[in-house]
């Protein structure tokens, strides 16, 4: 079952019914559970309240299914938000799923779509891309290979990392992509910043962030560019660079396919 990701308000009264039903509690964090159902008014009674998160063991996942074999019914509660979008859950509604017990869903808030609704960028299509990796090689690749996806780009990042984010985008993505950064969703203090990638990672730089924060970038510019235009710019591309570099480099330059820049780029290389 989602839980709010501020607003304590935001939780549904189904989620509540289910919290008030429920044989046994499961949650990501426990504190986290029992502080919710305190403001809702709602009682333990002695039901058991079991942590499942990124350190539990295979014996905690086997408990639980093992109550779930005995007809039990338990509510899993992630952190903050909806269950299994960056969050351990993941593992046990799939072990869930192939044991065959039953399983639903109360749906409710999600830090992603929450940002999506209020960033101004399309909604028709979108793709969620959780954390980028921490370290600057590693998140380059990773930016590089969702450079040309035609969709908006959502991520989740810590505050300490964020100016790197920003910096490594304007590099994979170019300057000029529209993006926006929300922070402390539904809570006290909520900031919402639009523009292009250049000046957002300009304004984040020169400033202190707090909070949880989520990264939306606008789907890459449609190309026209044939697949002569491609290779002649990795031709001049190849003059300097090797043959990955040219393949990123050309790919973000002209909005086209990766895949399909490298591809060029591979069979440039051996003529």
């Amino acid at each position: 079952m989602s839980t709010p990701i501020g607003a304590a308000r935001d939780i549904t009264l189904r989620a509540l019914d289910v919290l008030a039903g429920a044989d046994v509690l499961v949650a990501e964090d426990t504190r986290t559970l029992r502080h919710l159902m305190e403001i809702h008014g709602i009682a333990l009674s002695g039901r058991p309240l079991i942590a499942y998160h990124d350190h539990s063991g295979p014996g905690q996942m086997q408990r639980l299914l093992d109550l779930l074999a005995e007809g039990k019914s338990l509510a899993y509660a992630s952190e903050a938000g909806t269950p299994l979008v960056s969050d351990p859950g993941f593992e046990l509604a799939r072990s869930v799923a192939e044991a065959g017990l039953p399983m639903t869903a109360a749906p409710g808030p999600c830090a992603a779509i929450c940002a999506l609704t209020l960033s101004g960028l399309p909604t028709d299509r979108f793709l969620f891309a959780g954390f980028a990796p921490a370290t600057q090689a590693a998140r380059r690749m990773f930016l590089g290979e969702l450079a040309g996806v035609q969709a908006t780009l959502i991520l989740y990042e810590s505050p300490k990392r964020l100016a790197d984010l920003l910096a490594d985008m304007v590099a994979a993505l170019g300057p000029t992509r529209r993006a926006v950064v929300c922070r402390e969703l539904t809570k006290r203090y909520e900031e919402v910043l639009r523009g292009p990638l250049v000046d957002l990672a300009a304004d984040v730089a020169s400033r202190q962030i707090r909070g949880e924060i989520v990264v939306l970038v606008d789907r890459a510019p449609a190309s026209d560019a044939t697949e002569e235009d491609i290779a002649a710019a990795l031709d001049e591309a190849l003059q300097t660079m090797s043959v990955k570099d040219a393949a990123i480099f050309v790919s973000q330059t002209l909005g086209v396919s990766r895949k399909i820049a490298y591809r060029i780029a591979l069979d440039r290389s051996k003529e």
